[in-house]
Formats: C-alpha cells, structure tokens, sequence
C-alpha cells in the first residue's frame, strides 16, 4: 500500500480544492520545493493543516505497534525525562542501526518528532500506538505521581509540569 499524497489529504480534509493542489504541483514541479510549504506561501494554508496532513500521511506507512510488551531497554528510556515522556506522548523504544526508535500516536506525532528534533540530536523514527496502550506503557517505564493512561487519550496537546 503506498502513501497517501499530502495533496490529496487536504482536498480531502477541506483545507484546499482541487485547483489550488493542482496549482501547488504546478509550482513544485516548475520551481521546486515541499508541497505543504507552497501551499502555505500560495494559498494560506496554516503550518498546522499541513503537520496534521502529514501526520495522517506517515500514519497510514508507520508501523503500528503495541509497546507494552516490547522489552525496553533501560538505557534508551534515559534519553528523556518522565515529564518529557508524558508531554510529547514519547517513548524510546531502541535503537536501530544509527536511529532511535520511539513509540507515540498519531495524534501527538507532530509534537513527539519536534521534540525529538530540537532535544535528541540524532534521527528518530516513529512507531504508532493506539494512544490507550502508550499510556499504559508510560504508566510502566516511565512512573509519574497523578499520571494514568487516560491522559494520552484525553489531551491532544499536554503540560506536564
């Protein structure tokens, strides 16, 4: 099954009609560039119309995981705090070959990979979860007083002091 186009999920999201995608790949393929970046400059998309199409994007290629049963290594868990884990629904699960590998949900992905980018330093990949299930294994490796697996299935987007 291959990638749904950004294009086409905000046509399909309502953001853009056809005609404006169909301008935006016009632009791209004459001058070059990201798609969601020329429909920003061209149209007015919002940044955040385009994360969350490209959220629903690398969500239907991710793999989807269950984490509480995947053995975690202690090590990989020290790369981030507990209150860092339950704020970007975040947890690192191993490393493979150069790139960590971390579990969150669809909907905390934008938030999880620009955490990981500006406070890991290294390539992430991200596995998906079903949000019920990365909190219960938060609650485990990651042990926070007045957290519950709820929380990650409540709040789309969360403080933690």
């Amino acid at each position: 099954m291959g990638s749904i186009h950004l294009g086409e999920l905000l046509v399909r999201n309502h953001v853009m009609t056809a005609e404006q995608r169909d301008a935006v790949l016009d632009a791209q393929r004459g001058r070059g560039g990201p798609f969601g970046v020329l429909a920003e400059e061209m149209f007015g998309v919002s940044p955040q119309a385009v994360e969350a199409a490209w959220a629903e994007q690398y969500a239907s290629i991710a793999p989807r995981i269950d984490p509480r049963g995947i053995e975690v290594h202690p090590r990989v868990l020290e790369l981030i705090n507990r209150r860092q884990a339950w704020q970007f629904c975040m947890l690192p699960l191993t490393f493979d070959a150069e790139d960590l590998v971390a579990c969150t949900t669809q909907e905390h992905l934008v938030r999880a990979l620009k955490f990981a980018g500006w406070r890991l330093g290294q390539s992430c990949r991200f596995v998906l979860s079903d949000a019920a299930h990365l909190g219960e294994a938060l609650c485990r490796h990651y042990p926070m007083a007045g957290m519950c697996p709820q929380i990650v299935t409540t709040r789309s987007i969360m403080t933690v002091r």
